[in-house]
C-alpha cells in the first residue's frame, strides 16, 4: 500500500503553529495552574481582596478592642458589686448590734414601763430618740445599699451579655477575615504565576488599570509601600549579589500596592532579566526611581504619575528569594548609578 507524500509546506505550517502555542503562557489549565485567568482579572481580584482583608482586619481589631473595654467594664462592675455587698453586710451587722444592745438594756419591757421605772424620763426619751434615729439612718443606708446592689447586678448582667455578644461577633469576624486571607493568598500566587510567565517570555502583559483609592497626600513625597518591614539595605553584602546591594528592600506580601514616591514620568516597564517585572520613573532634578520584582504593573511607559499613585503590585519575580519590593534611586535610568535610597527619601521628608 502506497503512502501519500506530504507537501513540505503543509507540514511546516502546523509545526509553526504548535511552536507558537507552546511558547504562549498556558490558559485553561484549571485554577491551580500558575497564571490562570486574565491578567486584569487576577490583578483586580488581588487588589480588591487586599482592600477587603485590610478592612476585615481593621474591623476585627476594633472588635477586639471593644470587647476588651466591655470585659473591663464587666469586671469593674463585678468589683463594685462585691464592695457594695460587703458594705451592706457591715451595715446589717451594725443594725443587729444596736438591736441586741436595746434588747439587753431594755429587757424587752415596753417604753411606758421604762419611763415609769426611769429616774429621769426626759433623759430616757432623748436616748430613745437617738437610738431610733440611728436605726432609721441604718435602715436608710441598708436600703440605699440594696438598691445600689440591685442596680449593679442589672448593669453587670447587661455588661456580661454585651461582652458575650461581642465575643461571638469577633469570632464571626475572625472567620470572615481568615476566609478573605485564604482567597487572597490563592489569588496572589495566581498573579505571581502570570508574572513568572511574563518574565520567562521576556514580554510584559501590559498595564492593568486598577480601581485605586483617590490619593490626597499633603506631602510631595511618600514611601513606596504603605506598611512594610525593611529587609536588605543599600550597600549591604551577601551571597545573593555579585557586588553590594544597590537599593532598599521592603518585605511585603505578593500583591501589595506599590506607590510612586513622587511626581514623575514612567520611562521604563520591563518584564525580563534579574529584576523581573520592573518600573523606572524619572523625577525632577535628574533622579530616577526603580521598583523591581513586581507581580504586575498598573502603568505604561510614558504615563505621568503622582505621589502615592498605585503603579503596580509587589511580587517575587526575577532573581528574588521571596516576596518583596526592591526600591532603588539612580541618577540615570539604568543600573550602576544608584544612590542611597533611604537618605535620599529622608532629604525629601520621608522617614522609613
Amino acid at each position: 500500500m502506497r503512502l501519500a507524500r506530504r507537501h513540505p509546506l503543509l507540514v511546516a505550517v502546523p509545526l509553526c503553529a504548535l511552536a507558537v502555542l507552546a511558547a504562549r503562557p498556558a490558559d485553561g489549565d484549571g485554577s491551580h495552574a500558575p497564571g490562570h485567568g486574565t491578567a486584569s482579572g487576577v490583578s483586580a481580584e488581588v487588589a480588591r481582596l487586599y482592600e477587603e482583608a485590610a478592612t476585615a482586619t481593621e474591623r476585627y481589631e476594633a472588635g477586639l478592642r471593644e470587647a476588651d473595654e466591655q470585659r473591663a467594664r464587666a469586671h469593674e462592675l463585678e468589683r463594685r458589686l462585691d464592695r457594695e455587698r460587703r458594705e451592706t453586710a457591715v451595715l446589717r451587722e451594725e443594725l443587729g448590734r444596736i438591736a441586741s444592745s436595746q434588747y439587753r438594756d431594755g429587757g424587752g419591757l415596753p417604753l411606758t414601763a421604762h419611763m415609769l421605772l426611769a429616774d429621769d424620763p426626759e433623759e430616757l426619751m432623748r436616748g430613745q430618740r437617738v437610738v431610733q434615729k440611728a436605726e432609721t439612718a441604718l435602715d436608710e443606708a441598708i436600703g440605699r445599699s440594696e438598691r445600689a446592689e440591685a442596680r449593679l447586678t442589672r448593669d453587670e448582667a447587661r455588661a456580661a451579655a454585651a461582652w458575650r455578644k461581642l465575643d461571638k461577633r469577633n469570632g464571626e469576624l475572625a472567620a470572615l477575615k481568615q476566609g478573605i486571607e485564604a482567597k487572597l493568598e490563592s489569588a496572589r500566587w495566581q498573579l505571581q504565576g502570570q508574572a513568572d510567565a511574563s518574565v520567562a517570555a521576556g514580554a510584559c502583559r501590559g498595564a492593568v488599570r486598577l480601581d485605586q483609592p483617590e490619593t490626597r497626600f499633603t506631602t510631595r513625597w511618600v514611601a513606596p509601600v504603605e506598611t512594610y518591614a525593611l529587609s536588605a539595605s543599600y550597600g549591604s553584602g551577601g551571597a545573593r549579589w555579585a557586588n553590594r546591594h544597590t537599593g532598599q528592600d521592603f518585605a511585603v506580601p505578593i500583591g501589595t500596592p506599590v506607590r510612586a514616591v513622587g511626581t514623575g514620568t514612567v520611562v521604563k516597564v520591563s518584564c525580563g532579566g534579574a529584576f523581573g517585572v520592573e518600573i523606572v520613573i524619572r523625577h525632577a532634578g535628574g533622579y530616577y526611581t526603580q521598583y523591581a520584582h513586581l507581580a504586575a504593573v498598573a502603568v505604561d511607559q510614558g504615563d505621568r504619575v503622582s505621589p502615592g499613585q498605585w503603579i503596580g503590585q509587589s511580587g517575587t519575580s526575577g532573581n528574588s528569594t521571596g516576596p518583596h519590593l526592591h526600591f532603588e534611586v539612580r541618577v540615570t535610568p539604568e543600573m550602576g548609578s544608584a544612590v542611597n535610597p533611604v537618605s535620599w527619601l529622608a532629604r525629601h521628608g520621608v522617614s522609613l
